[in-house]
């Protein structure tokens, strides 16, 4: 492995080469595949959350199309970084779109990542040049929602939705990245890497590379530790603190653990609503709680103050309690 390449971040150094090291949406894949050997790949339009593999399908399927040596000048790629208002649509993606190369045969490909970031006027300008060139362009629109996709870009593409990655496929992937980087991880670790996760490989990926370089071991404690996300344990704590404590010393205990741990109240909520739906409330107590979680997270989404909310979250709770006592 060259120099430049040890350097790179994990997320990079292990992102699939071809269609054959993509480790999930199988179905997609074989679809895809038959559109390259058939050589009737249409417009493509990839949705779904960060992290599931939209950009390296798209990217391998372009290493198969074409070599090395003609990649550069048969692909476009552009990212939500790079400036992809209606003047980049009516000059750069054209200009691109509307050329031929005299040596290549075939079609070029414009990849847009990030595409429901696209203005709507730049979103209808691209309507009008995938086209007038289909003949010799093909475009592969990249996006998480497919709400902010104009219904009129979305009829001229094959859709395929790529949902988060089952678990078994993360901690297959993570374990040979494990054994390819010689690290130390226990079970725990791993267990926690997949939870925080939640489906998004390119996270799981980013979390491990940080918490190796951290620490000699990754375990469950040393993962939380480096994210700052809060322990099962500690939530547990919380949760246990809220339901036989009075309101006083629930509250302080609470506000205590984390000013020393450094919790954010967003992330705390996170975990409660998972562990509410584990305890054995009754169905009205679980309303009612999950009622207000919900609340109190839009509170915070609009930058409330996080003690004000830390007290309205152990209200919730304490008014639970007295529910499930007179039930």
């Amino acid at each position: 492995m060259t120099k430049d390449q040890t350097n790179l971040p994990w997320v990079e150094k292990y992102r699939p080469k071809s269609l054959d090291d993509l480790i999930s949406h199988e179905d997609i894949l074989s679809t895809i595949t038959g559109f390259l050997e058939q050589n009737r790949l249409p417009h493509l339009l990839f949705y779904g959350p960060p992290g599931t593999g939209k950009t390296s399908t798209i990217l391998a399927c372009a290493k198969k199309l074409y070599s090395p040596a003609e990649f550069n000048s048969m692909v476009l790629e552009l990212n939500a970084s790079d400036d992809r208002g209606i003047e980049t649509v009516r000059n750069q993606i054209l200009s691109f779109a509307s050329t031929r190369t005299i040596f290549n045969r075939g079609f070029k490909l414009i990849i847009l990542d990030e595409a429901d970031a696209m203005t709507k006027d730049a979103q209808n300008a691209l309507r009008r040049v995938m086209e007038k060139f289909m003949e010799n362009t093909r475009f592969c629109l990249l996006c998480n929602y497919l709400t902010k996709i104009i219904p009129a870009i979305q009829s001229r593409c094959t859709r395929f939705r790529f949902g988060p990655l089952s678990n078994d496929k993360i901690v297959n992937r993570l374990k040979y990245i494990v054994s390819e980087e010689n690290l130390t991880v226990t079970e725990s670790g791993m267990a926690a890497l997949v939870t925080l996760s939640n489906g998004d490989m390119r996270k799981a990926l980013n979390v491990l590379q940080s918490t190796s370089m951290a620490h000699d071991e990754v375990t469950d404690d040393n993962v939380y530790k480096c994210t700052g996300r809060p322990r099962r344990s500690d939530i547990e704590k919380i949760v246990k603190w809220m339901l036989n404590e009075n309101y006083t010393n629930a509250y302080k205990y609470t506000m205590q653990l984390c000013a020393e741990t450094r919790m954010a109240l967003q992330d705390i909520i996170e975990q409660i609503h998972i562990f509410v739906h584990e305890i054995h409330f009754p169905t009205a107590v679980r309303i009612y709680l999950l009622d207000k979680l919900a609340e109190i997270e839009h509170r915070l989404a609009f930058g409330t103050s996080e003690k004000l909310q830390m007290g309205a979250l152990v209200a919730a709770f304490q008014q639970a309690k007295n529910m499930v006592a007179a039930s």
